[in-house]
């Protein structure tokens, strides 16, 4: 089998860490080029680890369909928004939660050690409210989320992404559903887990250990931001709705920019 040899730009870097949405795939399609070049960066040697602000899925969700597009991918080398936010959860919270999001959220929550009050008379006195975007959302939801918060419930969000790419265009994303319940319950989240905040890229790193990591994403205010926060060089691909013009205007610059991942890695 012919070895793909990596891009000299990316030779000196020892980890990646890889988005998903718009950067190796777009609904249930691997993106052009992206399986070549993830098998590239393990036959170099390298550390993947696949960072995705997705709350859809459980990690082993995400393994089965990065193996079902033709990827490589093991759980440990899978940190979704979802497993930072139950780490979150069980250091710092304890009580009641409403949790607007997937199952997968909700087994989440859960296994933080909270105790979930979704379909109870209690939803609306829950401690917490803990909101997820997902694909049947309700207005059941906003309304009973909107309803613990104006009673005290604290608000917590995955993530603030507006939206995500679908091959039919963007869905709504967390964001917006965590929007409609600020603007509802009059209240701003206290505190959000997902890129680009520190919670996400501090577990990716401990999990990644020593040497210098990249991170890999199709959104400047999510993947790029977050990476410079995290004092990381950054790599932005163009697959995921980010124009070249707004890359290059962007202040600070992403450290590299390409038309997609398998430009990036094998170009």
């Amino acid at each position: 089998m012919r070895r793909l040899p990596i891009s000299p730009r990316l030779r000196p870097y020892d980890n990646f860490l890889l988005d998903l949405d718009g950067c190796v795939w777009v609904g249930d399609d691997a993106l052009p080029g992206a399986v070549d070049a993830v098998s590239a960066l393990r036959e170099a040697g390298k550390s993947i680890l696949f960072l995705t602000n997705d709350v859809r899925r459980p990690p082993e969700g995400f393994v089965r369909k990065l193996w079902r597009l033709g990827f490589q991918a093991s759980v440990e080398e899978v940190l979704s928004v979802g497993a930072a936010l139950q780490f979150e959860l069980a250091q710092h919270y304890s009580g009641t939660a409403f949790v607007v999001g997937s199952q997968a959220l909700v087994d989440h929550v859960a296994d933080a050690g909270l105790r979930v009050v979704n379909n109870t008379r209690f939803a609306t006195r829950a401690d917490l409210v803990v909101v997820g975007g997902h694909d049947d959302f309700a207005y059941e939801e906003l309304k009973l989320a909107a309803q613990a918060v104006i009673r005290g419930a604290e608000l917590i969000g995955a993530t603030r992404d507006p939206n995500f790419p679908m091959p039919d265009g963007p869905w709504p994303g967390t964001g917006a559903v965590l929007a409609a319940i600020e603007v509802a319950a009059g209240r701003q989240a206290s505190h959000i887990v997902g890129k680009p905040e520190a919670v996400m890229y501090a577990a990716a790193l401990d999990r990644l250990g020593d040497g210098r990591t990249v991170g890999i994403g199709d959104r400047l205010d999510v993947d790029v931001a977050g990476a410079r926060r995290a004092g990381l060089d950054s790599a932005l691909v163009l697959t995921g709705g980010t124009t070249r013009e707004q890359a290059e205007a962007a202040q600070p610059k992403p450290t590299h920019v390409a038309d997609s991942l398998g430009d990036l890695v094998l170009g």
